[in-house]
């Protein structure tokens, strides 16, 4: 069911650079699924509420996951339920790494394939197809421009700018995670940019880049800074998440619409 309705399946459809990204391997990716899996079903057992798609107060975390999003005092290899701080950037499904993973290639995230899973997956909302006479937006790998400023003159087509009102905030919004899911403030490059940083007690191939920008305005103007702010304000929208749940469920329950 995950994998038809969160694209789980599509999690091996790209490999991470090594270079960029040398923490990624087969031990953090099924600890990636596994969560996910494991958040699913502790919600179905509990009957929890719907607003846990969207913000949660735990998740389930090995070692070797704990430690890729930043958190102390998880060990061994068995998944387990951990509660979260209150001021996590993680909880709910958007914030899990297989999910982020998914909704990135292996160098580079994009925040219009980012916001277009969270109206599509999430809410069951998904944004029209672009018109066949405007092209794709992909990042530019040289940083030389950054995908908020390409997104800025894509909205110019007045064509466009309908959808990407609803489509680039959450987008912006997730721009605070990496291909792999771990948390950031700043791009990482192998061209120019500054390093100091080793990575389980190793140097590393990249450098830092770019800051992240989080901020944006959704589609009926509110303000966010981060994904926690985010989270906040689409917390309105939990009967449509449920909604989306249920009807997902059915149609892989008879295979009809």
């Amino acid at each position: 069911f995950l994998d038809g309705w969160l694209h789980l399946s599509d999690i091996d459809a790209t490999t991470p650079d090594e270079k960029l990204y040398p923490e990624y391997g087969d031990t953090l990716r099924q600890a990636m699924l596994a969560e996910t899996r494991l958040f699913l079903r502790e919600l179905i057992d509990r009957n929890l509420e719907a607003r846990n798609f969207i913000d949660s107060d735990f998740t389930f975390l090995n070692r070797r996951l704990a430690r890729h999003y930043g958190m102390a005092n998880i060990s061994g290899e068995k998944m387990r339920r951990v509660a979260l701080p209150p001021d996590s950037v993680r909880g709910g499904l958007m914030t899990q790494a297989s999910i982020l993973k998914i909704t990135a290639n292996g160098t580079l995230t994009s925040p219009v394939k980012r916001g277009h899973w969270v109206l599509a997956s999430l809410l069951g909302t998904p944004p029209q197809p672009p018109p066949p006479t405007v092209d794709a937006i992909e990042p530019d790998i040289r940083g030389a421009v950054t995908i908020r400023e390409t997104l800025a003159k894509h909205r110019e087509v007045k064509s466009c700018a309908n959808c990407h009102q609803h489509i680039d905030p959450p987008g912006f919004a997730l721009e605070s995670f990496d291909p792999t899911g771990g948390f950031r403030q700043r791009y990482r490059t192998t061209s120019k940019g500054w390093t100091k940083h080793r990575l389980l007690g190793r140097p590393v191939k990249y450098r830092w880049g770019l800051h992240v920008d989080a901020t944006g305005t959704t589609a009926d103007g509110k303000k966010f800074n981060g994904i926690r702010h985010f989270r906040d304000l689409l917390l309105k929208e939990e009967e449509q998440v449920a909604r989306n749940f249920v009807s997902q469920l059915v149609t892989y329950a008879t295979g009809a619409e």
